[in-house]
C-alpha cells in the first residue's frame, strides 16, 4: 500500500496548478498561432516533467510503484492522442481561429483534469468498498474496445452532441468569435460566442473520455496517487502535443485498432484480478511489467503499420473512431438549426 503524505499531495497538486496557470496566462495574454518550434519545445518540456517526476517517484517509493506510474502514464498518453483527434474535429467543425485554439485547449485540459479528479475519487471509493467494481470496470473497457473497433473508421458527430444541440437551442449565439470572448453584448442583447459552444463540446467529450481512461488506469494500479498523477501529467502536455502532431494525426490509420486492443487487454486484466480476489486466488493475474510490455509493443506495431499503410496508400486517412454508429439522415442538413449560429 502506497503511503502518500498530505504534504506530498499538496505539493503535487500545487505543481500541476502552477503549470496549468502558466498555460492559461500565456493563452489569455498573448493569443497567437502556435508554430512547430514552440510546440516542440513545450512538448519536450512536459514529457521531461513527467519523466523526472517518475524517476523521483521510483527512487522515493520503489520500482514496483514506479513501473505502475510509467505504465499508467503511457496508457493515458496513448488515449490522449485519440482525444486529440476529436479536438481537431471540434476545431474544424466550428472553424476556431488559430489564435484562439491555444486558449480552447487549455480550458479543455482544465475541464478534463477536474472531471478526471472527480472520477478518480469516485472510482477509488467504489473499489475500496466493492471488489466487484473490478469486474464492472473490466466489462466496461471490453465493451468500449468492441465499440471502438466496430466503428474504427468513423469520426464522432460533434453536431449531434446532446450538450451542443441543447446549448444552441437555449443560448443566443453570435456569428463571429468577437476577439476570443465567451460572452458579449450586441445591440444591447447579451449573447455567447461560438467559443462558448466549442468549450461545451470539448467539456462533454472530456467527460466521455474520462469514463474510459479512469477504468483503464485503475486496471494498471489501484493507488489513487498514481492514477491521478499519470492522468495529470499525460493531460498537461496535451495542448503542446496538439499543435505538434495535428498535421500527422491523419497518418495514424490503425490507432483506433491499437487502442481497442489495449482497452480489451486491460479489461481482461481487471476481470482476472476480480476473479483472483473474489473467486479463487489460484486464478493468475497479469503482472504490471507484462502490461507495460504489451502496451508498448501494441503502440509500436500500430505506429509502424500506420506509417507503412499511408506510404503505400497516400489517400488513407485516420479516424478517431466512435463509440456508436451515426444516424443516417437523407436529404437533410439539420435545417431546424439556425444557420447563423455557427461561424
Amino acid at each position: 500500500m502506497l503511503d502518500i503524505s498530505l504534504l506530498t499531495w499538496a505539493l503535487t497538486i500545487g505543481l500541476i496548478v502552477v503549470l496549468l496557470a502558466v498555460d492559461l496566462i500565456m493563452a489569455a495574454a498573448r493569443p497567437h498561432r502556435v508554430r512547430f518550434p514552440e510546440a516542440t519545445a513545450w512538448s519536450v518540456f512536459y514529457i521531461l516533467v513527467a519523466v523526472l517526476f517518475g524517476v523521483w517517484f521510483t527512487v522515493q517509493y520503489g520500482g514496483d510503484f514506479g513501473t505502475e506510474y510509467f505504465t499508467g502514464y503511457i496508457v493515458e498518453k496513448s488515449l490522449s492522442v485519440d482525444n486529440l483527434f476529436v479536438f481537431v474535429i471540434i476545431m474544424t467543425t466550428f472553424a476556431v481561429p488559430e489564435e484562439h485554439q491555444h486558449m480552447v485547449l487549455t480550458f479543455g485540459i482544465m475541464l478534463a483534469l477536474i472531471m478526471r479528479a472527480i472520477f478518480i475519487a469516485l472510482g477509488a471509493t467504489l473499489i475500496s468498498l466493492f471488489s466487484f467494481m473490478f469486474l464492472l470496470f473490466g466489462l466496461l473497457l471490453i465493451y468500449t474496445a468492441v465499440q471502438l473497433f466496430r466503428h474504427r473508421d468513423e469520426d464522432p458527430d460533434i453536431e449531434d452532441n446532446a450538450v451542443v444541440k441543447a446549448a444552441r437551442r437555449v443560448l443566443p449565439v453570435t456569428r463571429e468569435y468577437v476577439g476570443g470572448k465567451l460572452v458579449t453584448r450586441i445591440d444591447g442583447r447579451r449573447m455567447v460566442t461560438p467559443l462558448m459552444i466549442v468549450l461545451l463540446a470539448i467539456g462533454s467529450v472530456d467527460l466521455l473520455f474520462a469514463l474510459d481512461s479512469i477504468p483503464a488506469v485503475f486496471g494498471i494500479t489501484q493507488e489513487t496517487y498514481i492514477v491521478f498523477t499519470a492522468n495529470a501529467f499525460a493531460l498537461l502536455g496535451l495542448r503542446a502535443l496538439y499543435f505538434l502532431v495535428k498535421g500527422l494525426l491523419d497518418r495514424l490509420v490503425y490507432l483506433s485498432v491499437g487502442l481497442a486492443l489495449i482497452l480489451a487487454f486491460i479489461g481482461a486484466k481487471l476481470i482476472l484480478h476480480w476473479a483472483h480476489v473474489d473467486i479463487d486466488d489460484r486464478i493468475p493475474e497479469v503482472a504490471t511489467e507484462l502490461s507495460l510490455v504489451v502496451i508498448v509493443v501494441v503502440l509500436a506495431i500500430v505506429t509502424v503499420a500506420s506509417l507503412i499503410k499511408t506510404k503505400r496508400d497516400p489517400e488513407a486517412k485516420a479516424h478517431p473512431g466512435s463509440l456508436r454508429a451515426h444516424r443516417t439522415t437523407i436529404g437533410t442538413n439539420d435545417s431546424d438549426e439556425p444557420q447563423d449560429e455557427q461561424s
